[in-house]
């Protein structure tokens, strides 16, 4: 030990600070590269070259506009066939989101004529005024079909954020089909009932009457009082004459609703509820039964929630 000289540690100023190796690495060839040009940022590498040109991503923009379905795999065909540039749809992706299209699923509503349009507005304008307490009499009532061969799957559209409800990205729905079951359900603020499954065969005016307007509307009538309202759609069951007369026997008055204004209607997210919950379910449903019992299940979830 006598004859050991110990060398000063401003000799390796990485190796005494750092005692890692790598880091010693890091650290002195950035050292290095400060003293030869006065800085540390990273040198800009070469990288991959970009698969596609900018006219080439101005097409897949066009194209992409003009047929909104189109998946990102159809667009990348398109443009292989157009220009002979082969990309992936991951690629045709990034390359749309980059232009500000996003894959989004497209708003859908009915058809709507002239009148109905000035039915609506009429409507809204009556009601914009309302108060609280006011709503709080309104009985909100819908049925809703749910089908065992309906394609759950979520439809995607290529759209620009805040552009949700132009013409060019709404979808027109309206039918239904396949066997199903019918369910009725009804909400207001303070109150709910469970769900109601339709047994077999089509809702008239005769089971209108005697399995809904019966043993539930007129529990909440009595609940209510005398301002009670009852909202129902214009569905030919809910406008037949019996109905009418039931309605007024009971002294029960009634929402005018505007035709094809299931929009206006608060009942229609817990559909949408019910819907989204019954399609994430794995298996799907195959029977009438199953079917029945995950509509009751995914109700009683959607109404806690």
């Amino acid at each position: 030990m006598s004859g050991f000289q110990a060398r000063p540690s401003h000799t390796y100023p990485c190796k005494t600070l750092f005692p890692n190796k790598r880091l010693v690495s890091v650290v002195c060839n950035l050292w290095k590269q400060f003293q030869d040009t006065g800085s540390i940022e990273r040198k800009p590498g070469q990288g991959r070259p970009r698969a596609t040109t900018v006219t080439e991503d101005r097409y897949l923009s066009i194209i992409a506009r003009r047929n909104r379905g189109a998946t990102a795999s159809q667009l990348s065909r398109d443009l292989y066939a157009a220009t002979g540039t082969r990309v992936s749809r991951v690629t045709v992706s990034k390359r749309l989101h980059e232009t500000g299209l996003f894959a989004r699923r497209p708003a859908v509503c009915v058809p709507l004529t002239s009148t109905n349009r000035g039915a609506r507005l009429a409507w809204c304008r009556e009601h914009r005024d309302w108060s609280m307490d006011q709503w709080a009499t309104v009985l909100f009532t819908d049925e809703s079909r749910f089908s065992l061969n309906t394609d759950s799957r979520r439809t995607f559209i290529w759209r620009e954020p805040g552009t949700r409800y132009l013409p060019s990205n709404v979808r027109e729905i309206d039918h239904y089909g396949g066997g199903g079951i019918i369910v009725w359900a009804c909400i207001m603020l303070d109150g709910r009932v469970p769900l109601h499954v339709f047994e077999r065969g089509t809702v008239t005016g005769v089971r209108y009457r005697d399995e809904i307007l019966k043993p539930y509307v007129l529990l909440f009538r009595g609940a209510v009082g005398p301002e009670f309202i009852l909202m129902d759609d214009n569905a030919r069951p809910h406008r037949a004459l019996l109905v009418d007369e039931f309605l007024e026997i009971e002294y029960i008055r009634r929402m005018d609703w505007p035709a094809r204004s299931p929009d206006r209607n608060p009942i229609e997210h817990v559909w949408e509820a019910m819907g989204r919950v019954i399609a994430t379910r794995k298996p799907p449903p195959r029977t009438i039964q199953e079917m029945k019992k995950r509509c009751c299940t995914s109700g009683t979830n959607c109404h806690r929630k």
